[in-house]
C-alpha cells in the first residue's frame, strides 16, 4: 500500500498538545458528588511515581503513595489528583511534611469519613522511610492500604 503525502502528514507527530508543565503548575484538586451514599465503601489509589525534592540536599526523592478514603459527600476527580500529585516534583519538601500536606489538602476538599495516606519512600542513604497519616476513625478492615 502506497502512502500519500496527505496520509503521511496526518500520521506524523504533532506539537499541537496541551502544555503539561502549565497544567501541573495550575493544578487544583477537584471533587464530584458521591453518588453512592447509601453504603460505606473504600476508595484506594496507588501512585507509584511520586517525586519531590529533598529540601536539604536538592536531590529528588521517589515514593509510592497509597491513598485510601471513605467518601462522605464528595469524591476526588482523578485527573486533578494526578496533576496535583505531579505538582510536588519540583518542590523542596520533607517526607513527613508532604504526606501530611496531601492529607490536609484532601481532607479539606473532600471532608471524608476516613482517609489514610501512606508514603513509601525509596531508600536514600541506606534509610527506608514510610510515613503514614490518617484522618477519622478506621471504618473498614478489608481495604488494600492496611499496613
Amino acid at each position: 500500500m502506497q502512502t500519500t503525502k496527505k496520509s503521511a502528514k496526518s500520521s506524523a507527530l504533532s506539537n499541537n498538545r496541551p502544555d503539561g508543565v502549565k497544567m501541573i503548575e495550575d493544578a487544583k484538586l477537584e471533587r464530584f458528588v458521591n453518588r453512592t451514599k447509601h453504603r460505606d465503601y473504600a476508595v484506594d489509589f496507588s501512585i507509584p511515581e511520586f517525586t519531590c525534592i529533598c529540601p536539604k540536599s536538592g536531590f529528588p526523592d521517589f515514593a509510592t503513595l497509597n491513598i485510601t478514603y471513605m467518601p462522605n459527600d464528595w469524591c476526588v476527580e482523578l485527573k486533578s489528583l494526578k496533576l496535583y500529585i505531579n505538582s510536588f516534583r519540583n518542590k523542596g519538601v520533607f517526607h513527613e511534611e508532604v504526606v501530611n500536606l496531601i492529607l490536609d489538602d484532601m481532607v479539606k476538599l473532600l471532608k471524608p469519613k476516613y482517609m489514610k495516606i501512606l508514603g513509601d519512600f525509596n531508600v536514600r542513604g541506606n534509610i527506608k522511610t514510610i510515613i503514614t497519616a490518617e484522618h477519622g476513625a478506621k471504618p473498614l478492615s478489608n481495604s488494600k492500604n492496611q499496613h
